[in-house]
């Protein structure tokens, strides 16, 4: 079993379903072996190419595999640097790292911190904000994702993430800034903010009045790429500071330049956040994680010991400290946005062709096609979601989806993605609309 000389697809499938949980799921009807990556595009164990328009689940920001990327990591290796020091240890490379990332950082958080994941870095802000404030209740918000260890799970705001042995300890939910199924039954020209007031409602009726922290993510990723509006971010970090509590802006899947000119999308939103946590596009598919903080809440934790095995290492922090400075350098930011307009302006232009398609919303390079089966009563149209995924797939283009009910196609190709490209995904999701209403 070589790269070279891969496995049929069926003797993985049967060795994962031998050897894997129950709970690790795979992608299309038929599902795909991936084995090769470069820029935008990955191919299969058979030779075919497709157009990786999830960006490796949200991962690839500099593109699969980015030339330099690729050199730092082999120059590395030729010299024999050490790949495991812990934090134990000095190393050039977290720092560097650090400083880099410090420049990207709102004004007033001054400290960084890493980890293994998304998940651990919104662990740590909870105990960061726990300590800090010495209160516990951490609030969420319904339809939101922060990770699958069980502090982030306890704010999961969906019911097929968790389960029966679960605990969820010290977290509350309030309802969800969605736009499209306002859970307060409005429209844009007669909505109020009721979903940020009910934050305040949410502290005053479902804990003791006082809070450690409320975290949010600006665009709700597994939620299905709610964007909420830049207003609603306003209101709820005065009510949250007014409770007491940290806001701890996840920026796992909009940060990275994808969704804002800036590199985090709290800068550009002008997000009062006390804490902003990140993954997946920060380090271009490498498994590391991190944080920034203000000095006043970092402060709090001395005297105590918090160590990460791999949060530091070399390779990771290194391949991040690089990622961020292609970002900048080839202005990555920039074509993130251009291209995210072009896309949702086609996409926009599929819906009066195309009835399934309920909603289009996102912000730059994170994209969602709400699909329904009626527009009236907006119906989940979860198994169409699905067989255009594989229909897209047939066609040379990968997709992902989301929501609740897995009605949601996510669009978030690689920030080095071309015009061509943009005009290739709409296209080629038009023709799969085309298809799927011949199957009906």
């Amino acid at each position: 079993m070589t790269a070279t000389n891969p496995p049929d697809n069926q003797t993985l499938i049967d060795k994962r379903q031998q050897h894997f949980l129950p709970t690790a799921v795979l992608y299309h009807n038929e599902p795909l072996q991936l084995v090769k990556a470069q820029g935008e595009y990955v191919w299969d164990s058979d030779g075919r190419r497709y157009l990786d328009a999830i960006g490796g689940i949200v991962c690839i920001s500099a593109g699969h595999n980015h030339p330099r990327i690729k050199q730092t990591l082999i120059d590395m290796l030729e010299r024999d640097e050490i790949q495991h020091t812990s934090t134990l240890y000095l190393t050039r490379y977290p720092v560097e790292l650090a400083e880099t990332l410090l420049q990207e950082a709102p004004e007033g958080l001054d400290r960084a911190a890493f980890t293994n994941s998304g998940s651990e870095a919104n662990e740590l802000a909870f105990m960061a904000a726990r300590q800090a404030t010495g209160e516990t209740m951490v609030l969420n918000l319904r339809h939101g994702y922060h990770g699958g260890t069980s502090g982030a799970l306890s704010q999961c705001g969906h019911h097929n993430w968790r389960f029966r042995a679960q605990p969820t300890a010290s977290a509350v939910s309030a309802l969800e800034p969605y736009c499209y199924r306002c859970p307060f039954n409005q429209k844009p020209d007669s909505c109020n903010f009721e979903c940020a007031q009910n934050v305040e409602t949410t502290i005053q009726t479902a804990t003791h009045g006082k809070i450690a922290a409320m975290i949010v993510e600006p665009v709700m990723g597994v939620g299905g790429f709610i964007a909420p509006p830049e207003e609603y971010f306003t209101e709820v970090t005065r009510i949250v500071h007014e409770y007491g509590g940290k806001y701890i802006s996840d920026e796992v899947q909009s940060g990275a330049g994808r969704c804002s000119h800036d590199f985090l999308l709290s800068k550009a939103l002008n997000i009062d956040a006390d804490i902003i946590t990140m993954a997946k596009g920060f380090g271009n598919g490498a498994a590391i994680g991190g944080l920034l903080m203000r000095s006043d809440i970092a402060d709090t934790l001395g005297g105590k010991l918090y160590f990460n095995t791999f949060a530091c290492d070399p390779y990771q922090t290194a391949q991040a400290k690089v990622t961020i400075d292609i970002i900048n350098e080839e202005k990555l930011a920039d074509n993130a946005m251009a291209m995210g307009q072009r896309l949702i302006d086609g996409l926009r232009g599929l819906t009066a062709r195309h009835e399934l398609i309920g909603d289009v919303r996102g912000r730059g390079l994170l994209m969602g096609i709400e699909l329904v089966k009626d527009r009236k009563t907006k119906a989940y149209a979860t198994a169409e979601t699905t067989r255009l995924m594989d229909i897209c797939k047939d066609l040379g283009v990968l997709l992902g989806k989301g929501g609740l009910f897995g009605n949601v196609i996510r669009l978030a190709p690689p920030l080095t993605v071309t015009a061509a490209q943009i005009d290739t995904i709409i296209e080629t999701v038009d023709n799969a609309f085309h298809q799927l209403a011949k199957e009906a």
